[in-house]
């Protein structure tokens, strides 16, 4: 168990048998719950035969030596229009996923954010944080074993993984927990939007920074992950990779935010 849990600015905390710790915090009516994220190690990128993988997703062993709390959700439009007071995203609803969101935006939300609650410590999680979560202790494609559903993730069904079967492509953002979690609680860590992360974009891991790696002290991209309404199935499996410029907005691009 962390040590300082619960924080003074949780609204509410427990544990389940499911999934294990969880907190929230609550601000001007909207709440938003964490997942607490053990520390581990685990194999990041993809095996060299998994199928429609490419190459800047070598795989390699990551130790992460510090538990982190994640978002269980991306974070909503009713929580940044809350925090900013006023609502970019094209795909609007309460729930849905903010979108036509830049990294930079995200991180202005995060300050603003972390200065109204005074110990909140709001960041974007690293690719390696982000990965490490988004697998929740398995080695397949997805988190949801070797293939995937449109009745699992938010892609475009036309086009299906591996020898799949075609699903529904529904053009849009769906709302955030309407889809099932993976094994450590957490909601659509695959497809609706890609999320931000810290990290500068490296066309190559740096196999070598394997104990809590924070990727590239410099870059002109800022890595995304998870994939998005948008794309072919093979773009929302546990390793894909995404990057943009940090300035950047557009419809297929949101966040979920951690601790620490």
């Amino acid at each position: 168990m962390p040590e300082e849990f619960p924080l003074h600015w949780a609204s509410d905390w427990g544990e389940d048998r499911t999934y294990g710790l969880w907190m929230a915090f609550t601000y001007k009516g909207v709440r938003q719950s964490f997942r607490w994220i053990k520390p581990g190690k685990f194999m990041m990128g993809s095996i060299e035969y998994e199928p429609e993988r490419v190459n800047r997703e070598k795989l390699h062993e990551v130790v992460l030596t510090e538990g982190f709390w994640l978002a269980e959700t991306a974070c909503t439009q009713e929580l940044w229009e809350a925090v900013m007071g006023e609502n970019p995203s094209r795909f609007k609803a309460k729930q849905k996923p903010v979108e036509n969101v830049s990294w930079n935006d995200c991180n202005a939300f995060l300050e603003k954010m972390n200065g109204m609650m005074e110990g909140l410590a709001l960041c974007l999680p690293t690719e390696a944080q982000w990965e490490y979560a988004c697998r929740a202790g398995t080695e397949t494609p997805f988190s949801f074993g070797n293939n995937i559903t449109t009745k699992q993730a938010n892609y475009d069904g036309n086009y299906p993984y591996k020898n799949g079967l075609k699903g529904e492509y529904r053009r849009e953002t769906v709302g955030v927990r309407s889809l099932p979690c993976n094994n450590w609680g957490l909601y659509e860590m695959h497809g609706n939007v890609w999320e931000w992360c810290n990290d500068w974009y490296d066309e190559n891991y740096d196999i070598e920074d394997i104990v809590n790696p924070i990727g590239p002290t410099a870059g002109s991209e800022r890595v995304l992950r998870g994939g998005y309404w948008l794309n072919n199935a093979w773009n929302v499996r546990s390793a894909s990779r995404g990057y943009d410029d940090p300035s950047d907005r557009s419809d297929s691009n949101g966040f979920r935010f951690s601790r620490g």
